[in-house]
């Protein structure tokens, strides 16, 4: 295993080719651990901490294993970067030939055809949908790969791609006269052809859930699986193995049998009427939920009566169109397909509404114009478990956050690994030096109304030592309004606020700002890299307790009660402590990093379990004076930001 260290030394491969590379003994360590492990045929959980360089750690042994590797990683973005930016830099330095391909989800990828028939549609689209099908047709002659993230001046996220985009449903598969240029084709004849594919875990799970169902596989059999940002797999794990009827799934079937109406079957009028009929009903749906946006369970539904009328108005509605397009399917390919969707939804639904069997969560949640009904499993260990073992390779998951006070029992209880080898190597930074943990004396419990106010005022000193420079992280998005509207009027540096423009602008403007205070919820918590003096601070509102008040969260304490468990240790507090450490994550980030953390609830120190927190973070100074953080700032030997800065 000298390779390894060779490898990662000062004077190794990556070093001749990374400027400002610095050896890290945990990397070269992980590398050989990961490397056994291949080798032995043993699957592996591997934490490490930041700054250990987990993703090099991995892939320096998967490529030279010379076997066929999958890597899942969290999110898209995640993928991105693994695939552009630190793949080629290993090939580089390793001179080593392998074929390495990237796979998204169906939705991720141009289809031709669907682009095309949108545009030839008479169905009329407004001003700005129609501008934006002109860019992507443009962009559609231009692309070699048709990955939708090539498209810089149109969101991923806009409503627009559902017509230039296909779905398992509305893929004509090889009938489409496309099929021959199909971007996702080709995609998945490179990811079937290649030495290592990466993915994230959304794909890896829906490969899964399909081959439970039978239909075969979209990933190729691999003999080694890598798991990185392994802690969001059993939630996006169980997010798939459920089913999942939203408003908007019954107004794209009704779009799109409209536009395949006014194609082919202008001949049957009460194909029309059924469309616009669900489209109505589903939108009234909709209002019966009311304004409010929230989740809850399966009773609520039951108990109010002007939602189960419009859950079965909206259920024969769906069979209304069902019997039509039954009759139309006849028709075309494309009619068919919509018969066959409406269909399966009917059965979903059927599925959601009528469950007894007590193994399943259901429950709803509505959205600004939407809304979704789901049955979710309750338990996802033994089905995960069993995935394994039919998938004979060696799994390998990583994270910088898996275990809770240094135990991993409830990463592995949650996806039934069972008595699994597991390693940890901690953070190379210098915590103590580099960083400061904060708990001011006299804060409010966090159940008091006043809670939001009452810490404002312990962070403005905070934000006037720092000069900014901090990311305000809170557990909901109605504190983040609360604390918005007061601190508006009170610090005199940038505020950036979530929702208010999309996350990547606000993360570029905080960095380019250097002074900016950026208040954000769950998904400024993890996956957000800001390097340098722009983030030196990073403050906490709440311990990260689920709302207990949540559907699924309800049901899954309910049934660790049933089983003779205790719902707080087995559950909610290690999700707790896991969902910390990747807030706390954000702040320091490289060997020149300094910060100030600052976490402002009382339960830390008053709550027995409030030790399990602090046995789970870094080892920093901890004060609980102001003049310490003042201190510290002070120390940091940095000028005032220019005038300019402030806004």
């Amino acid at each position: 295993m000298n390779e390894f260290r060779s490898f990662f030394s000062g004077n190794g491969a990556l070093a001749n080719i990374l400027e400002g590379y610095q050896p890290r003994e945990a990397q070269a360590e992980m590398a050989e651990a990961i490397a056994n492990a291949i080798e032995e045929n043993q699957n592996l959980i591997a934490e490490a901490g930041t700054g250990t360089g987990k993703t090099f750690a991995y892939l320096v042994p998967v490529i030279l294993s010379d076997k066929k590797v999958v890597i899942s990683t969290g999110t898209k973005n995640l993928q991105d970067q693994l695939f552009n930016k630190d793949l080629p830099i290993i090939r580089k330095a390793l001179k080593t030939p392998f074929v390495a391909a990237l796979l998204k989800g169906r939705s991720n990828y141009l289809c031709k055809y669907r682009l095309q028939n949108s545009l030839d549609s008479t169905f009329g689209f407004g001003k700005e949908e129609a501008a934006a099908l002109g860019k992507i047709k443009s962009w559609s002659g231009r692309t070699k790969i048709g990955d939708i993230a090539e498209m810089s001046d149109l969101n991923e996220g806009d409503p627009i791609w559902y017509m230039a985009t296909s779905t398992v449903e509305n893929c004509l598969g090889q009938d489409c006269p496309d099929y021959n240029e199909c971007f996702l084709m080709k995609a998945r004849k490179k990811a079937q052809e290649c030495d290592l594919l990466v993915v994230n875990h959304h794909l890896l799970c829906a490969d899964w859930s399909i081959r439970e169902n039978g239909f075969g596989e979209l990933l190729p059999n691999a003999e080694v699986v890598i798991v990185d940002e392994a802690h969001q797999l059993a939630e996006t794990a169980s997010n798939f193995l459920g089913i999942h009827v939203g408003g908007k799934q019954l107004l794209d079937l009704a779009k799109d049998t409209l536009i395949e109406y006014h194609k082919d079957a202008t001949d049957l009028p009460e194909l029309r009427a059924a469309c616009e009929g669900l489209e109505r009903e589903t939108k009234d749906l909709r209002l019966a939920f009311g304004i409010e946006l929230k989740r809850g369970d399966w009773a609520e539904i039951k108990n109010n009566p002007k939602v189960m009328s419009g859950l079965r108005a909206v259920t024969e509605q769906l069979q209304h169109l069902t019997g039509q397009l039954k009759l139309a399917s006849v028709k075309t390919k494309e009619l068919d397909l919509c018969y066959q969707r409406a269909e399966n939804i009917s059965l979903q639904l059927h599925d959601i509404i009528d469950d007894k069997s007590g193994q399943w969560i259901r429950w709803y949640e509505t959205h600004r114009k939407t809304f979704t009904l789901s049955r979710t499993p309750l338990d996802i260990a033994k089905e995960f478990s069993t995935f394994m073992q039919q998938h004979k390779a060696t799994w390998i998951f990583t994270s910088a956050t898996l275990s809770v006070a240094d135990k991993f029992d409830h990463f592995a209880n949650n996806l039934g690994l069972g008595d699994i080898p597991s390693k940890q190597w901690g953070s190379p930074y210098d915590y103590a030096n580099q960083s400061l943990f904060y708990h001011p004396k006299g804060l409010p419990k966090p159940d008091d109304a006043n809670f939001i106010p009452a810490i404002v005022e312990f962070v403005i000193p905070v934000l006037e030592a720092s000069k900014g420079r901090a990311f305000f992280l809170f557990t909901s998005h109605r504190a983040l309004k609360q604390a918005a509207e007061l601190l508006e009027y009170r610090i005199s540096y940038p505020l950036l606020i979530q929702g208010t423009k999309p996350k990547a602008q606000l993360l570029e403007q905080f960095t380019r700002k250097g002074n900016a205070v950026l208040l954000g919820t769950a998904s400024f918590w993890e996956g957000v890299d800001v390097r340098g003096e722009a983030l030196s601070c990073v403050i906490i509102d709440k311990l990260p307790f689920a709302s207990p008040g949540d559907p699924v969260l309800k049901a899954r304490l309910n049934a660790i009660t049933e089983h003779g468990g205790n719902p707080f240790f087995e559950h909610q507090l290690p999700n707790a402590v896991i969902a910390l450490r990747q807030g706390i994550g954000r702040l320091i980030r490289d060997e020149t990093d300094r910060g100030v953390l600052m976490v402002c609830d009382p339960r830390l120190l008053k709550r027995s379990y409030g030790q399990i927190f602090l046995d789970s973070v870094p080892a920093m100074k901890r004060t609980r004076d102001i003049a310490d953080v003042r201190a510290f700032f002070h120390a940091e030997g940095t000028k005032d930001k220019p005038e300019e800065l402030v806004q």
